[in-house]
Formats: structure tokens, sequence, C-alpha cells
């Protein structure tokens, strides 16, 4: 081969590389997810048959996008395994089922609310508190809590305690 034509073939190559990396590079930040974790749980009873659980949680948004979200669910899976939604309380209900009740003790963050967007690049702490119609010795005795919250556009992110 002649000296010319590998000169070429080299220099195309370095092109097409660079083209690849660009694209890869440029789709990145284009994935809407909502990774995060679980950082404190803490549960009281309400009276015999319900029991009130507050998750306290960090979520990261990686993405070049906000994450609107759509809904949060606290879903409290049995050692069973069986699988029990609860009913998610608003800002208002978690602030007065906090001072109501004295075993779940303060309130550190804000409640992570319908609507609310999580700005790009950006890792922020919310709460969560939802009522379950089980005893408290149930969700004590639980294999984990499970966290799901979904975007506008339909994507759903499901973290879990341990």
């Amino acid at each position: 081969m002649s000296r010319t034509l590998l000169i070429t073939f080299g220099i195309g190559l370095v092109v097409v590389a660079i083209a690849v990396w660009g694209i890869v590079r440029i789709g990145r930040g284009g994935h809407v997810e909502l990774p995060g974790t679980i950082l404190k749980v803490r549960t009281a009873p309400l009276d015999e048959q319900s029991a009130a659980a507050v998750i306290d949680f960090r979520v990261t948004n990686p993405s070049d996008y906000p994450f609107q979200v759509r809904g949060v669910t606290v879903v409290l899976e049995s050692q069973s395994g069986a699988q029990i939604e609860g009913a998610t309380a608003s800002e208002t209900d978690a602030q007065q089922l906090m001072a109501g009740v004295p075993l779940l003790g303060d309130k550190y963050n804000p409640s992570l609310m319908v609507r609310e967007r999580v700005p790009a690049h950006t890792t922020l702490d919310r709460m969560i508190a939802a009522r379950f119609e089980v005893p408290d010795s149930q969700l004590q005795a639980r294999k984990r809590f499970l966290l799901r919250i979904e975007e506008v556009d339909g994507v759903v992110q499901e973290f879990s305690e341990k």
C-alpha cells in the first residue's frame, strides 16, 4: 500500500472516532431518570389497626432535563412478599402528622409533591409520609419499603430501603 493511502485511512478513522464520541456525548444527558436512596425510615402507630411511615430520601437528576413529579407512592413489602400500598400524605397533612405524633420526630425535609420539578443536574433531600391500614408491628417486621416516583411523561423510578 502506498503511504498516501495509509495516511488518508488513518485520518478517516480519527474523524469517525470523533464523530462517534460526539454522538455518545450529546445523548448522554437525554435519558430522564431519578435515582435515589432512602436515608431514614420512621414508623408510629396511629391506632390499633393503622400506622404511619415517614421516609426521608435523597434523589439526583443526572439528566439535562428537569424531572416533573406526577405521583409518589410508598409500598410496604412484608416478610411474605405481599405488597401493600400506603395512602400518601400531602405536605399539609405531613406537617400535621409530624406535629400530632411525637414518635415520628422532627420534620427535616419538605415533602416531594405532585408537579414539583427536580432541576437538571441537582440533588434534593425530601420526605414522604404515608398511612397504612396495618398495625405498626407489621411495619416494624417489614422486609422493606419501596418508593415509586412517576414522572409526567411516564418514567417510573423505584428504589428501596436496604
